[in-house]
């Protein structure tokens, strides 16, 4: 979005005075008059009438460069001011529209000098900066360049055009905030500048700030309407802030305005995808392969759509194109090694999903280190060897299992973890040490292993999963005891509730619910009791209104109070969280509730895990309907209930 061939308000100054009738005063001023109104050649005469008058007059010779300068005589122009100059030294004007010329000729050094000495003469003149400015900027002198910009900013504060310039120069030097804020300045004094909003919108975007982009994309298309690129940036910066309708709505406009172009095609198709219109999405993609086939992003997003379809072997086959196109392609990897493991195919899923290292949306913790990663690719007997934590909190408490099994390698095992992990993680059995990451320094080893790489190592399939009914232990102490005294006598079933995960993971929209979906519950001969942290605000008005839910998360300090408090239940119903995963572990009767298209670890086409024996499933079918997934867990409460 460069201005290229804009140039300074008053590119040539124009010299000032109220020239008396019939002299060279008055024609020259007759002359920059009839130049202003675009009537060149009427301007030349008068200026040659002038010098007639006076062939020494400075002012009608200045004139005559203007005239020269505005027929492109470039050469003539620079002679003439020149001759003006001569006559008269003192006047700053001349000095500017000679380096303008001088400018356009590619002689910048001899311009440098000219505005220079306009600013000698005269130097509280914003546009000579301005010129200054631009003609460093042009020869590279950025820090000279912004320097004259911020003067001219300081003289003329309300000049759009200064602040546009001065966000040019910053964003040529990397500067990309400030950047921005300079562009808005010029938005500020101009407001229907379409190129400075569209740059400052793109900026915004680049950078992540993506509220502040939509700003000013929104004030771009009130200007201009029918931008399918700037519409197509907003419709992904709405994506990433997962205003899934609104970003369908730019989408669909971007792509009535250009339905051929395969990006904007793109950009649509992962909206759809996020509004769970898979079928759409597919189309959509198709139509974007058809126009750019060799592009492997469109043949990923395709095999996405076409796995949450569970039409997995199409998927696979578009994964494999996008590979086959881009073999670098991390995020093509990373979802063909998700929906292999999905469908059980553990032997390609482990080693495709790390690639996930690889994939800056997937959030692994990145850690380096000087000693070697261990994939059992050596001997352990006598080593130590650090297991990292690098996911979520439910993965860490899923793969800290695989501790046990490294340590009867011969390791001594140092299993660092979240801080708000490290207490109740520090009874897995084999782990000789549990570090706080971030917080304990960690001993000296061997060789280290992010935990979710586990698995891969020990070459896991469904049959030697490891399983036990339970493999985490509370420490000791008396908050068991505790929790008992606080939830009082029984006398019905305690249940657990979690009816929500984090609203950051990417997921979020699929797997969690509101509290009120879970109403038909609320009739069962059941005591429930509340393990959803930070409940939203909507759920938590709702629970000021359910007496007969009990909520004592206020007084859960951290995961062991959650084990303590869960190991008081009978059964803890729940979505995909970190809780379902610590109630799993934990051995406690657990029931998930999954959208239609899981979490890798959940599989498909069973009601049961083979990572945690005392989980069951309760799934979406293809309407996608957690109504129904709660209506069938009702009807299974009833039936332990009346046991």
């Amino acid at each position: 979005m460069s201005r290229q061939q804009r140039r300074p308000p008053g590119k040539f100054a124009k010299p000032a005075g109220a020239p008396r009738p019939d002299t060279a005063e008055a024609l020259c001023a007759a002359a920059l008059r009839m130049l202003r109104a675009g009537q060149v050649v009427e301007a030349e005469q008068a200026c040659r009438r002038a010098l007639t008058v006076d062939a020494g007059h400075a002012d009608a010779l200045d004139a005559m460069g203007l005239v020269c300068a505005a027929l492109a005589r470039h050469e003539l122009a620079i002679e003439w001011f020149a001759r003006a100059i001569t006559q008269n030294p003192t006047v700053a004007d001349y000095f500017v529209n000679l380096g303008q010329v001088l400018r356009e000729r590619g002689r910048l050094d001899e311009a440098v000098k000219c505005f220079d000495r306009a600013l000698q003469l005269k130097p509280d003149v914003p546009e000579s900066w301005e010129a200054l400015a631009a003609v460093l900027h042009q020869q590279g002198r950025l820090d000279e360049a912004a320097q004259a910009y911020d003067r001219a900013l300081q003289l003329a504060p309300d000049r759009a055009e200064i602040w546009f310039r001065l966000g040019e120069l910053l964003k040529a030097q990397e500067r990309q905030l400030e950047a921005a804020l300079s562009f808005d300045e010029a938005l500020k004094f101009k407001p229907d500048d379409l190129e400075a909003a569209n740059n400052a919108g793109l900026i915004y975007f680049n950078t992540e700030r993506y509220e502040d982009a939509i700003a000013r994309f929104d004030q771009s298309l009130r200007l201009k309407a029918d931008q399918p690129g700037v519409l197509c940036l907003k419709t992904i910066s709405l994506r990433r802030l997962r205003r899934y309708e609104e970003a369908f709505e730019a989408g669909k406009r971007a792509h009535a305005l250009a339905p051929h172009d395969p990006d904007i095609a793109n950009s649509f198709g992962c909206v759809l995808q996020n509004l769970g219109r898979y079928d759409e999405a597919v189309a959509v993609f198709d139509k974007a392969i058809a126009i750019r086939p060799d592009f492997a992003d469109f043949h990923n997003h395709r095999g996405t759509s076409l796995a949450e379809l569970h039409r997995f072997e199409e998927a696979f086959a578009s994964f494999e194109r996008a590979i086959a196109l881009k073999p670098d392609l991390a995020d093509a990897h990373w979802n063909a090694a998700l929906f292999r493991l999905l469908v059980g195919d553990f032997a390609h899923g482990w080693a495709a999903r790390e690639w996930g290292r690889k994939c800056r949306a997937v959030g692994f913790v990145d850690r380096t280190f000087d000693a070697p990663l261990w994939l059992a690719d050596a001997p352990l007997a006598g080593k130590t060897i650090l297991l990292h934590s690098d996911e979520g909190l439910g993965d860490t408490i899923q793969f800290c299992r695989y501790a046990t099994m490294v340590a009867e390698q011969g390791a001594r095992v140092l299993l660092e973890v979240d801080a708000v992990l490290q207490p109740l993680l520090a009874g897995v059995a084999g782990v000789a040490q549990c570090l706080a990451r971030g917080r304990d320094a960690v001993p000296a080893f061997d060789y280290h292993c992010p935990l979710s790489s586990l698995p891969l190592a020990f070459a896991t399939r469904l049959e030697s999963i490891p399983s036990a009914p339970s493999y985490l232990r509370l420490p000791s102490g008396d908050r068991v005891q505790t929790w008992r005294d606080r939830l009082g006598s029984r006398d019905r079933r305690r249940v657990g509730l979690v009816w929500c995960g984090n609203p950051a993971h990417l997921n979020d929209h699929n797997r969690s619910m509101p509290l009120s979906a879970l109403a038909p519950l609320w009739e069962a001969d059941a005591q429930f009791i509340s393990l959803q942290k930070e409940p939203r605000p909507a759920d938590r008005t709702f629970l000021a209104t359910r007496r007969d839910i009990l909520d004592p998360t206020a007084e859960v300090g951290d995961f062991v109070d959650t084990a303590a408090l869960i190991s008081c239940l009978d059964l803890v119903i729940t979505v995909d969280t970190s809780v379902a995963h610590l109630s799993g572990a934990l051995g406690k009767p657990t029931w998930i509730m999954l959208p239609f298209t899981p979490d890798y670890r959940w599989l498909l086409n069973r009601d049961d895990s083979p990572w945690y024996p005392s989980v069951r499933l309760f799934r979406q079918d293809a309407s996608r309907d957690y109504a129904r997934v709660v209506t069938r867990v009702r009807a299974a409460l009833d039936d332990i209930t009346k046991t």
